[in-house]
């Protein structure tokens, strides 16, 4: 072990003399960019495994009968493997990423390299009705956090190769690396300098490769371009992109009502019953919700509505253009509880794909309406902008949603109706949902990291290291004499804090307040602290952001702020170190 690591450190010090920070950055960006491709294709594999032996061997004979009991099976063993093996909570893939960039400066970790590796494929391969961008996400950034603890790299280049992890993950999901880059900035909220540009362009096309070495050219959405936009269509794309906002609230709030709920349940085998036996019978009574749903939606961009609903266990007359579009209005509106219920019974996936699949239902099941009333659109066109519509509205991340469908399609030639759908769709679902499931949590505990720098240095400063504790406490009923003698002469300090007995604290006494009796002995005995104590200006509470500590000090004028935790006195926060703190964590940030 000790050659081991002497080997590993004279690599660093060889790194150090010969090559640049900004080249090994990009050599580092390669590195995670292959690890997150790699770590991709293991869990789509995974997953892949599961669904082909449950189909060949079982559902294959009992049709959709064992609906019910696949996804049951699925969640029991991701309970067990997470209190027997893991033990660690494992969070949703890319909400614990941001919280992980935003308050633990880009540190992640190990464990959740395999976390969502092991759990994931499970819960869909068994049918969870979930996605995999999420995990596939999760374990990306927990390689790229590894490797930069791994070589010593500083917060920003961490975070900087969280992000390339994250774009790998999504490369290599989707062979789609403009649109991963893209997702990266938006949703990580990253730098869109050359500087962090050449490492995100490195990172995305080393997954891309690396999925394309183990899938070779299979797409999980299978389609090409076969349509042309249509001008004469833009009035149906307004109605659509209005269609979608509406859904994509539906969505967003939808998974906040049964998260919560499920919250209120304490025991993680209580939630595991109810949501487990929830969840089967939803899919027992709609498998076109079993697993992530790719069949679907490529079914339905290929123009094969009748065999995306072949599941459906019905007496269905298909041949009724109407029964189709019910069906799929049905389909669209459970998934996002089907999903929801997933997670919340303690299933490990994403909510990528999810909104894939409730687009595509219904922008087809609009297309199909316009043309059943007499009008001729293209199904799968619309099919695809329903997709980016709801992915610009639940995600919150419109540019992704328009290079990403138009990436993976070659449907550059739609540019104009998905701007146009994904801007209308993301306007009306951030006017109703502030937040994206992604980063509510983070944004109520003011933790979001968003593109403006001023907020995000403000951020990720660690008040707790801020205080200082060296001020001399007094006591209410000490006498002036007494105060002098233990505390103003053994402190270079001009302010004393005032606790009772059971440390809480009460006020604060200036030195230039007892400036003018100090050298009256005769006051010595006769004024005591409560006398000539005052009130603080301001408070600073334990768990306030340093966004609110920075405007109590703009508004109270003041040097030095009392920290209180829980009633007790803890300390004082000075505004000189403050602002030190945030030009030192700005020039971090900004340099790179």
């Amino acid at each position: 072990m000790p050659a081991k690591k002497s080997f590993f450190k004279q690599i660093l010090i060889w790194r150090y003399k010969y090559i640049s920070e900004r080249q090994f950055v990009y050599a580092l960006s390669i590195l995670v960019g292959f690890l997150a491709g790699l770590g991709t294709a293991v869990l789509k594999n995974l997953t892949f495994f599961f669904e082909s032996v449950l189909e060949g061997k079982f559902i294959k004979d009992f049709h959709h009968s064992l609906y019910f009991i696949f996804p049951i099976i699925g969640l029991v063993l991701v309970y067990y493997i997470k209190i027997k093996i893991i033990k660690k909570d494992i969070g949703h893939g890319i909400s614990t990423t941001l919280h992980a960039v935003s308050k633990r400066q880009g540190i992640i970790d190990s464990y959740k390299i395999y976390a969502s590796l092991i759990t994931a494929p499970i819960t869909v391969g068994f049918g969870g009705s979930a996605g995999l961008q999420g995990p596939a996400v999760s374990t990306g950034a927990a390689l790229g956090s590894t490797v930069a603890q791994l070589f010593h790299m500083n917060a920003k280049t961490r975070i900087l190769l969280i992000g390339c992890a994250t774009a790998g993950a999504m490369s290599s999901m989707f062979k789609a690396p403009v649109a991963a880059i893209i997702f990266a900035i938006e949703i990580f909220s990253l730098d869109l300098a050359f500087a962090s540009l050449v490492p995100l362009l490195l990172a995305s096309v080393s997954a891309v490769i690396t999925s394309y070495f183990f899938f070779e050219k299979d797409a999980l959405l299978g389609f090409k371009l076969i349509d042309d936009f249509a001008v004469r269509d833009i009035f149906y794309y307004v109605l659509l992109g209005l269609g979608t906002g509406i859904a994509s609230v539906y969505f967003s709030k939808i998974y906040f009502r049964i998260t919560n709920f499920f919250k209120r349940i304490k025991k993680p085998v209580h939630k595991l019953i109810f949501g487990g036996f929830l969840i089967g019978m939803m899919l027992y009574l709609i498998p076109p919700l079993y697993g992530e749903g790719y069949g679907l939606i490529n079914n339905l961009l290929n123009g094969n509505s009748i065999e995306a609903l072949k599941d459906l266990p019905y007496n269905i007359d298909f041949s009724n253009a109407w029964m189709i579009i019910i069906f799929l209005l049905i389909v669209a509106f459970f998934k996002a509880i089907a999903m929801t219920i997933t997670f919340s019974a303690g299933g490990v996936g994403g909510i990528f794909i999810p909104t894939l699949f409730m687009g595509s239902a219904l922008g087809n099941a609009f297309a199909k309406m316009i043309n059943v009333l007499g009008g001729n659109v293209s199904e799968s066109n619309f099919t695809l902008i329903g997709m980016t519509g709801l992915m610009a509205g639940v995600l919150h991340a419109p540019l992704t949603a328009i290079f990403l469908i138009a990436e993976i399609t070659g449907g550059y030639e739609l540019f104009v109706p998905l701007m146009l759908v994904a801007a209308i769709s993301f306007a009306f679902t951030k006017y109703f949902v502030a937040n994206s499931i992604y980063t509510v949590e983070l944004a109520k505990k003011g933790e979001l990291i968003t593109h403006d720098k001023d907020k995000n240095v403000l951020m990720m400063l660690q008040i707790d290291k801020l205080i200082e504790t060296n001020f001399i406490p007094v006591h209410p009923q000490m006498m002036l004499g007494k105060m002098l003698k233990k505390a103003v002469a053994n402190s270079n300090r001009n302010i004393f804090p005032v606790i009772d007995k059971e440390q809480e604290f009460l006020g604060i006494v200036l030195l230039d307040d007892i400036r003018p009796i100090m050298f009256d002995t005769e006051m010595y005995d006769k004024v005591d602290v409560q006398t000539i104590m005052k009130a603080a200006p301001e408070i600073i509470f334990y768990n306030d952001s340093a966004e609110i500590v920075m405007q109590k000090f703009k508004e109270s004028d003041a040097w030095n702020l009392p920290v209180v935790k829980d009633k007790k006195y803890v300390g004082f926060i000075s505004k000189s170190k403050l602002l030190t703190a945030y030009r030192n964590k700005l020039i971090e940030v900004t340099s790179l």
